[in-house]
């Protein structure tokens, strides 16, 4: 099948760049390999809410329904998220995994998308699977014994996956890592929490938002000089969450994790756990583009871009962290990205 271009992935990302090349009248099909959009939250944990209020985290052209200052729930956003794409009547093909992205043979001109069904040609190809696609977990992970239970935040979904009634550790410095722990904690379980002290921690409120946004300061791109501090700076975590999980009495802070012990316990910067019953990894992910075939990635495998658009024409990537700003892999990112990016791909001859 022949068509201008391709959006791989039904995210946020994914959803802003069709509602771009939409506006354009510009022939696009949006491919996904879950059965609908916005399948990734649809997975994630039960407790799970956004980070940023329901003014700040809309998609273009559709507002949140409900409160502007409510900050939405996971499953209020996948609902968000699969009443936009059918709200817009995007041309969205579900159940469609990409397999290869290659240049096209025998064209002169475009790229080949396969899927495990079908094909298309296209001139254009955004890239928008996200960032999270492939858990990453230390290598001393595998140390641990057998009898310790371990899952990736990924997979997490509530407590009840968590086998037994003994210690759980919960190890990351992020805000799913102090979600998660606050979660398994409010069980009464025993739960040490593997987190760097040294992770800066800010309020998230109405006022904190409205001065990032009026500022300009969540938009500000790596690429400025003021972005780059920014940008080599960790991400903090919300400090309302760490204060939350602190007044937790089963919930003992052990430092950043360092290694496994025989024993089935984790050490940390500060103390060892208890032996575990179980090990939630809420340590990040890693991209996991093996099915690209082109000359877009350096030789440790790192994606080359500036500001989303490659080495190879018409292919563009949205939806990573600090793709272009600190807002790049948020709800509140994924329209400005996908305005900038689509028009840039349609400039091109």
């Amino acid at each position: 099948m022949r068509t201008d271009a391709v959006v791989i992935g039904a995210g946020q990302a994914g959803l802003a760049a069709a509602y771009y090349l939409q506006q354009a009248a510009v022939g696009f099909r949006l491919l996904d390999a879950a059965p609908a959009a916005g399948a990734a939250w649809a997975g994630r944990y039960d407790s799970l809410r956004l980070f940023s209020p329901a003014w700040a985290s809309g998609l273009p052209g559709r507002p949140w329904p409900g409160s502007p200052h409510h900050y939405p729930t996971r499953d209020e956003t996948t609902a968000y998220l699969r009443d936009y794409a059918a709200h817009f009547h995007f041309p969205f093909e579900p159940n469609q995994r990409v397999t290869r992205l290659a240049a096209a043979p025998n064209t002169g001109a475009g790229y080949l998308v396969e899927t495990t069904g079908r094909a298309y040609i296209a001139q254009r190809v955004i890239v928008a699977t996200g960032p999270y696609t492939a858990p990453r977990v230390p290598a001393w992970a595998v140390q641990l014994p057998a009898t310790v239970a371990q899952l990736h935040s990924r997979d997490y979904q509530r407590p009840a996956q968590l086998p037994g009634t003994g210690p759980v550790a919960v190890v990351g410095s992020g805000n799913s890592a102090l979600q998660i722990a606050a979660d398994v904690a409010a069980t009464g379980r025993p739960v040490f929490v593997a987190f760097d002290e040294k992770t800066e921690a800010l309020p998230n409120n109405q006022l904190v938002w409205a001065a990032m946004t009026l500022t300009g300061v969540i938009g500000l791109s790596r690429h400025t000089a003021l972005g780059r501090r920014l940008f080599g700076r960790p991400e903090p975590v919300v400090s309302g969450d760490l204060a939350r999980l602190r007044r937790f009495a089963n919930a003992t802070f052990i430092g950043r994790a360092t290694a496994a012990l025989p024993t089935g316990a984790i050490q940390g910067q500060r103390a060892a756990s208890a032996p575990l019953d179980a090990v939630v990894w809420a340590t990040g992910f890693r991209p996991d583009y093996s099915w690209i075939d082109l000359p877009i990635f350096a030789a440790d495998g790192q994606l080359q871009h500036h500001r989303g658009l490659t080495a190879a024409p018409g292919v563009a990537f949205l939806g990573l962290p600090w793709l272009d700003s600190r807002r790049s892999a948020l709800l509140n990112g994924a329209g400005p990205d996908a305005r900038r990016v689509v028009a840039e791909l349609l400039a091109m001859p």
